[in-house]
């Protein structure tokens, strides 16, 4: 499980005394027992710290854009340290032209055509593409299909 890993990591970096690594393995794991709180629950289920991560990485990311206007590269470069850990944690993300072809396939297999299909393709890909891709280029790869 994805939670006992983290832990496992947190606890090795604490031994190891890698400050960076510790103090931000163990805010992930602050975000991820609130979050197990927040449902009642002991331990979240991988698909769920899925989220808190994925979360987590849009936060990082859009932080870093920000820091590259004020230019505080010192931020930058924890910032991408932090993406960096994170990124461990996380699915491999599939190549745009896998994206393509698994939204096409699913678009022949529901045969959609138009835009106002556009949820249902959209359901169909994101549970089967999961965590591995992001919804954002999913959606304009599937906005363009329907389009044409």
């Amino acid at each position: 499980m994805i939670f006992d890993q983290i832990y496992k990591d947190y606890i090795l970096a604490r031994k190891e005394k890698n400050q960076k690594r510790s103090q931000f393995l163990g805010y992930i794991r602050s975000e991820l027992a609130n979050q197990a709180k927040e449902k009642k629950q002991e331990k979240l289920k991988d698909s769920e710290v899925l989220k808190v991560l994925k979360r987590q990485e849009k936060k990082l990311k859009e932080a870093k854009e920000s820091s590259k206007a004020t230019k505080r590269e010192d931020i930058q470069k924890d910032l991408e340290t932090e993406l960096e850990i994170l990124s461990k944690y996380l699915p491999k993300q599939l190549s745009p032209e896998k994206v393509e072809e698994t939204t096409n396939n699913i678009i022949s297999k529901l045969q959609a055509s138009s835009p106002s299909d556009m949820g249902r393709v959209m359901k169909e890909v994101l549970s089967k593409i999961g965590a591995q891709a992001d919804p954002k280029q999913i959606s304009k790869i599937v906005k363009e299909k329907l389009s044409s």
